[in-house]
């Protein structure tokens, strides 16, 4: 895979913002293969489009509803 221009790279708080989750959960996807990591070691840098992706794919997926509470049982 090609690395993106520099302009598109961004680092891990930014990734993380980006997509709306945290800095650890950006971490976790990079080590699942969600997301591509590039950079050198101790300054990871993300495809700022992969991202836009992913938050894309988030936002329309739809999220389970809570549970209902448990009825109370008054005598």
């Amino acid at each position: 895979m090609n690395r993106p221009p520099r302009h598109r790279l961004v680092p891990t708080n930014v990734a993380a913002l980006a997509t709306g989750v945290s800095e650890a959960t950006i971490r976790k996807w990079v080590s699942r293969g969600k997301i591509t990591r590039y950079g050198t070691p101790g300054r990871s840098q993300f495809d700022i489009e992969e991202l836009t992706e992913i938050a894309l794919q988030r936002s329309t997926s739809p999220t389970p509803a809570p549970a209902p509470a448990p009825a109370s049982c008054s005598s």
